[in-house]
């Protein structure tokens, strides 16, 4: 063995080997960038909050720990096609889309003009339909798309805001839509949705997820067959 077999690396190739790593500055403007993406979220939530009520069911963007429920929920890990009603300003989107597999497509259904446009602008993702109107147009939605009845639907749309008649067609057209041991999943301040659903799919697997500001519940409903 030659003595120089045990000598350091030159500083040249330490520098090579580590060439790729990221930078102090990197990781904070990285960090940065986080979070002044988060406080864009929030400051447009707000904003549409305000704007209605009716529409939006939070003035808080939903939690980490909520959209990995969701995730879990809906089985997107293995779903083709799963369609978002009330996406928002899209921070549960881009949930969604990092647990969906390379072959999947969401198709996220917005009232709100507003959020519409920023998910299209700010979500540059081919598997990524946004579409704006009502979810009672679901079915045409998916028509219009070419996409086949999903695996899952999640919603965040505020049940409890809306007319009884208005919240009876979205659910009886979710209903109407999801795949044979398709997954509606549901999650709301109030329970209203409920009431709503059991009649189309039967009675929920209720939680509660406390990890969210304020507390939320989660319904599930798996379609027969």
């Amino acid at each position: 063995m030659r003595p120089d077999q045990h000598r350091a690396p030159r500083a040249g190739a330490v520098r090579a080997d580590l060439s790729g790593l990221p930078t102090a500055g990197q990781e904070r403007e990285r960090r940065d960038a986080g979070l002044r993406q988060v406080l864009r979220e929030r400051i447009a939530f707000l904003r549409g909050f305000i704007a209605h009520p009716d529409q939006v069911g939070s003035v808080i963007p939903s939690s980490h720990v909520l959209e990995q429920r969701l995730v879990r929920s809906a089985r997107l890990l293995r779903a083709r096609c799963v369609v978002e009603l009330g996406p928002g300003t899209g921070g549960t989107t881009r949930a969604f889309l990092r647990a969906l597999p390379a072959t999947s497509h969401l198709l996220a259904i917005e009232l709100n003009g507003d959020f519409a446009g920023r998910l299209r602008a700010e979500i540059r993702d081919p598997r990524l339909t946004v579409v704006q109107g009502s979810a009672e147009s679901i079915a045409r939605f998916l028509a219009e798309q070419g996409l086949p009845a999903p695996d899952a639907v999640i919603s965040g749309i505020p049940f409890s805001t809306m007319p009884r008649e208005v919240a009876d067609r979205i659910a009886a057209a979710i209903a109407g839509v999801l795949a044979p041991g398709g997954r509606f999943v549901a999650y709301q301040f109030r329970a209203h949705v409920a009431g709503y659903a059991t009649p189309y799919l039967g009675a929920p697997r209720r939680e509660l997820e406390v990890i969210n500001i304020p507390p939320v519940r989660v319904f599930t409903w798996t379609r027969a067959g």
